[in-house]
């Protein structure tokens, strides 16, 4: 969020926690992006402020983080302390949730891995209605060939999107072996080193598809540890993954802060990815 949005998002979240009777005097920002994520003290919570437009994802978010509590999910917990649900201060969804005190160490690829794989297997033990990879695909190239919903990106980048957005995922649901349900955005900023372990948060991109789509997101050497990933379609997840992200910066309505930077880089990314590993 921009610095005049982010200081509203920040007053929602505290003063929300405040209301549900939580000693909440100062807000620390661990993240700012399209979204923002403040440390509450001395209350010792985590606050997650959404604009009001997320309402529905940062709903279906609590709902999943829920049900994966009652099968030992590795993934962060709602704050206990109140009702596990969503609530609206103003324009902003704010939920709460655990704090984890980080461990300031790397977490290795393996165990980066393990994590990730007991996390699918707590996934299959849980019943959700969640979009498909494809749908979010679909949503994306909504942004891109709509010129009112991104005006600002260049005719010539918003070919090279569409095609690529378009192309990926027909060969992704062409050659997936098999669909379950995902994290959706696994990467490293998502996984917490915690003297519980390792967990996960921002579930909200929880979606189905192969589980490439989520080793695309983590470090490369996370893939080799994984048993039965197909290296192939990571590269092409990988790829598909960049130009997703590429495409939410050039929506006219996105909130992550550096924008131009963002835009910029995403397009680079994919490009890379398919020179590295090509497009089919």
């Amino acid at each position: 969020m921009e610095s005049w949005e982010l200081r509203r998002a920040i007053e929602a979240g505290r003063a929300t926690a405040v209301a549900l009777g939580l000693h909440a005097d100062d807000a620390v920002v661990i993240n700012n992006s399209d979204r923002v994520v403040l440390r509450l003290a001395p209350c010792d919570v985590l606050a997650r402020v959404a604009p009001s437009e997320h309402l529905a994802d940062s709903r279906f978010e609590v709902e999943v983080a829920c049900r994966l509590a009652d099968v030992d999910a590795p993934v962060a917990e709602v704050e206990p302390r109140v009702d596990p649900r969503v609530y609206v201060h103003g324009d902003f969804a704010v939920s709460l949730w655990s704090y984890y005190e980080p461990v300031e160490a790397e977490i290795a690829p393996a165990d980066y891995a393990d994590a990730l794989m007991r996390h699918h297997v707590a996934l299959r033990q849980i019943d959700l209605d969640a979009p498909h990879v494809t749908d979010r695909v679909a949503g994306a190239l909504r942004e891109v060939n709509d010129q009112e919903r991104s005006p600002e990106l260049p005719d010539a980048d918003r070919e090279f999107l569409s095609r690529t957005l378009s192309s990926l995922s027909a060969a992704i649901s062409a050659e997936s072996s098999g669909d379950r349900l995902l994290h959706g955005e696994p990467h490293p900023g998502n996984l917490l080193n915690t003297k519980r372990g390792p967990l996960f948060v921002d579930l909200a991109t929880c979606c189905r598809g192969p589980v490439e789509f989520d080793l695309a997101h983590a470090p490369e050497a996370v893939g080799m540890h994984y048993a039965g990933a197909d290296p192939a379609l990571i590269h092409q997840c990988r790829a598909l993954g960049w130009a997703m992200f590429s495409a939410w910066r050039w929506r006219q309505a996105d909130h992550m802060p550096d924008r131009a930077h963002w835009r910029a880089e995403g397009l680079n990314r994919v490009r890379t990815a398919l020179d590295r590993h090509g497009p089919g």
